[in-house]
C-alpha cells in the first residue's frame, strides 16, 4: 500500500468522521439532496441520504490514469471512504464530459451541494424517518 493511497484514504475518513460529529443528531434537517453540476463540458449528478447507513456508488467514467500527480481510481475511492466514515448513502454519476478534470470536479461540486441541501433544517425537531431513527440496523 502506498503512501497516496493512504494519505487519501486518510483524509476521506477524517473529514467523512469530521461531517457526522459536525451534524450531531440528524434532526430537524431535510436528510434528502441531490444535485447536479456542469463544468465546462461536464456533467455530475450527486444523490445523498443521511440515513446512518454507509453507501457509496461512484461511477466517474474517468478514463486517464493521473489527473496531475493523482492517480484517477483514488478519486472514486475517496468519496466512498468519505461515504463510509460519515454513515451517509451516496451516488455519484458523471453524466457526460471527456475532460477528466472537469469530470471529476464537477463530481465533487454536486457532492457538496447535495451534502448542503441534505444537512438544511426544515425548521422541526423530528428525525427524518418514519422509524424515527437514523442509525444502522
Amino acid at each position: 500500500i502506498n503512501a497516496e493511497y493512504m494519505g487519501t484514504e486518510d483524509s476521506a475518513i477524517a473529514l467523512g468522521q469530521a461531517f457526522k460529529s459536525a451534524l450531531g443528531e440528524p434532526r430537524g434537517i431535510a436528510r434528502f439532496g441531490d444535485a447536479h453540476c456542469p463544468l465546462d463540458e461536464a456533467l455530475a449528478r450527486a444523490v445523498v441520504d443521511i440515513s446512518g447507513r454507509p453507501f457509496a456508488d461512484v461511477n466517474l467514467q474517468l478514463t486517464r490514469e493521473m489527473i496531475g500527480t493523482l492517480s484517477c481510481e483514488m478519486i472514486p475511492h475517496f468519496l466512498q471512504s468519505f461515504a463510509t466514515a460519515a454513515c451517509i448513502t451516496l451516488h455519484v454519476d458523471v453524466l457526460k464530459g471527456h475532460n477528466n478534470h472537469h469530470m471529476a470536479e464537477a463530481s465533487f461540486k454536486a457532492v457538496g451541494v447535495a451534502l448542503r441541501r441534505a444537512i438544511t433544517r426544515d425548521g422541526t425537531q423530528d428525525v427524518p424517518s418514519t422509524k424515527g431513527t437514523l442509525s444502522s440496523p
